[in-house]
């Protein structure tokens, strides 16, 4: 079972529970994202699920990391949530879900131009094009996220995308379908630019449900990915997420979080439920170091006291 309740109603001592990748029960029709992003969770949406609150009993779905927003769009197929707060640092990112959710049809628009003048070179007078409108922004980024070498987003010091031309013969660069759905899902959602310290000053509910899917911590001294903007995401972020996360415990709403399966996570979490999941990293610049790794799930005691999980 994977958790033991103490009278104080924390658990204790932390109980590691493992679930093996691959299918699992919770899969659903749902609308997939249209981007691809480092550490998204499409692969592991089936096993998250089985911690998911049931249909109708949340107010608002609240993600301060969003990503591609693989969880966003699954969460709100099974769970329909009545509202949705979606913030990220990444201002290209977020102005980019804007213009889907305000502008899809001019985004949809642009992007058949992207397809139509797709070649190396367009790409890469792209990578370095300025752009002021939103939908613009959201074009450009979609377009290079689709060409680009393993639809990976990184910047360099300056703020510019420097990621090579993808040898793709035929990239999928315009999904009208999918982008509508997605602008239909986001109607309504508050998406803004914001920092996850900036949770701290939001009047949180116990009908809440928050999932942190930060920069993974690094497994090792050769793991660089801990962020995709200018700005680092290292130890001491980590150590103030994780006080976040124990100050945002006390509003009883609930609170799910991804990481790496380290020494320093796991100590910073050791007071609450940690789950095992095995996951598959595909982007890597060498082919033998991708494949299966173990990922931390954490949960807030919320997910008990609810019968969530087994006790």
């Amino acid at each position: 079972m994977p958790g033991v309740v103490a009278k104080s109603g924390k658990i204790t001592p932390p109980v590691q529970l493992e679930l093996p990748a691959g299918k699992q029960e919770g899969e659903v029709s749902f609308s997939r994202p249209f981007l691809k992003w480092a550490g998204g969770k499409t692969q592991l949406l089936p096993q998250l699920a089985r911690f998911y609150p049931p249909k109708g009993s949340v107010k608002r779905y609240i993600e301060p990391f969003l990503g591609s927003g693989a969880v966003f769009f699954h969460f709100k197929a099974l769970v329909e949530p009545r509202a949705a707060i979606l913030w990220d640092n990444n201002r290209e990112l977020i102005e980019t879900f804007q213009a889907v959710r305000d502008d899809v049809e001019s985004v949809i628009e642009l992007l058949r131009e992207h397809e139509r003048e797709h070649s190396k070179d367009y790409f890469l007078k792209m990578r370095v094009k300025k752009v002021k409108l939103l939908a613009e922004t959201a074009a450009r980024l979609i377009y290079l996220n689709k060409t680009c070498f393993n639809g990976l987003y990184r910047v360099n010091s300056r703020g510019e995308f420097n990621v090579p031309f993808g040898r793709y013969s035929k990239p999928s660069i315009v999904n009208e379908a999918g982008l509508r759905r997605a602008s239909k899902l986001l109607e309504g959602a508050e998406i803004k630019v914001k920092d996850f310290r900036d949770l701290r000053s939001r009047g949180l509910e116990e009908d809440d449900f928050v999932y942190f899917d930060p920069p993974y911590h690094p497994r090792s001294s050769t793991s660089y990915f801990t962020s995709y903007t200018r700005a680092s995401f290292g130890e001491k972020d980590q150590k103030d997420l994780a006080k976040l996360f124990q100050a945002l415990d006390k509003k009883n709403c609930y609170l799910m979080l991804s990481n790496s399966d380290t020494e320093l996570i796991q100590g910073l979490y050791e007071r609450f439920l940690i789950t095992k999941v095995s996951a598959r990293r595909n982007i890597n610049s060498r082919a033998d170091r991708r494949g299966p790794i173990k990922e931390m799930v954490v949960l807030n005691d919320r997910f008990v006291r609810g019968g969530h999980v087994g006790r």
